[in-house]
């Protein structure tokens, strides 16, 4: 015989709704129980973990300690699975249903969510999608809380010593944007060189400025950034007002931009690694079916080219 569990799956589902609401009044409103049911539900569930998984401070709510947070993570995992295994006994494992939540990296969003969603909504039209668009650093704080399921991502700021893994699903070579009436514009290719001279409207976000920039010294001249912008499409109508040139990844199937300009795409002859399109998750978790599923979906879109 297996030896018993000293908790229970609803002691667990207690936690985590006080832990993402932060207080225990509010996790009994959105139990639509008493709080002292809540509260005793968390204090049961340490005393038979040996753990302590709050710091409790009058008007300031509840906070996770170490371990809580450890808990966290698992516990989402746990009965996710519990409500896997309940729809398999019912006899009705073989409909994939319920909530996904990705991260997706904001750059990479206009062309994966669209196809995924639709292909989604074809293929499973019971899974519902929830996404978290932001970048990598916020993705991988979103993973280690157990707030999304696995992320789409690129590979930058993904640090060989987290606790991640991840697998490269398609690759994204650097090109040059220049307008489309610049001299350049009908060569096809370019070296970084080659624009030295001209100013680099930045793609401003936490590593992306630090790759971008590396490229353009990798050629051993100082980038001249007088633009930057989180914005990818402000970026691109900036060049097309013929403000200065930039290096970027993920290409519009359009050389038009918001505003009405027109922007030139040319190749890089410099021989620059192209960038890794990752899905990653935490290590040793589980995946649902369905977030395999979808998982899934990403990897045939990133396979036939993401625009489709």
């Amino acid at each position: 015989m297996t030896s018993p569990v000293g908790f229970t799956l609803v002691q667990l589902r207690y936690f985590l709704v006080a832990a993402e609401r932060g207080s225990m009044t509010e996790a009994s409103l959105e139990l639509h129980i008493a709080q002292s049911a809540v509260s005793a539900a968390v204090h049961n569930l340490e005393r038979d973990l040996r753990v302590q998984l709050f710091i409790r401070r009058r008007g300031r709510g509840l906070t996770l300690t170490p371990a809580g947070e450890r808990l966290q993570v698992q516990a989402r995992e746990l009965l996710a699975r519990a409500r896997e295994i309940e729809r398999e006994a019912r006899g009705d494992g073989g409909t994939i249903s319920g909530p996904v939540s990705l991260g997706c990296f904001v750059t990479l969003a206009p062309y994966y969510l669209p196809p995924l969603f639709s292909e989604c909504t074809r293929r499973y039209p019971e899974i519902e999608i929830e996404v978290v668009e932001a970048e990598t650093d916020q993705l991988v704080q979103a993973l280690g809380a157990g707030r999304i399921d696995f992320a789409l991502t690129y590979d930058l700021g993904l640090a060989p010593e987290t606790e991640l893994r991840s697998e490269t699903i398609a690759r994204a070579p650097a090109y040059v944007i220049v307008p489309a009436d610049h001299p350049l514009a009908g060569r096809g290719e370019v070296e970084l060189a080659e624009l030295s001279a001209e100013p680099l409207v930045l793609l401003d976000l936490p590593h992306s400025r630090d790759y971008f920039r590396s490229l353009v010294t990798a050629t051993g001249t100082a980038p001249d950034v007088r633009y930057r912008t989180q914005s990818y499409e402000t970026v691109r109508s900036l060049v097309a007002r013929g403000l200065g040139y930039s290096v970027l990844n993920q290409r519009p199937a359009t050389g038009q931009t918001y505003g009405g300009g027109e922007i030139a795409e040319l190749e890089l002859r410099d021989g620059s690694p192209p960038l890794e399109v990752k899905l990653a998750s935490v290590e040793g978790m589980t995946q649902t079916a369905r977030a395999r599923a979808v998982m899934e979906l990403l990897r045939e879109i990133a396979a036939r080219g993401a625009r489709d």
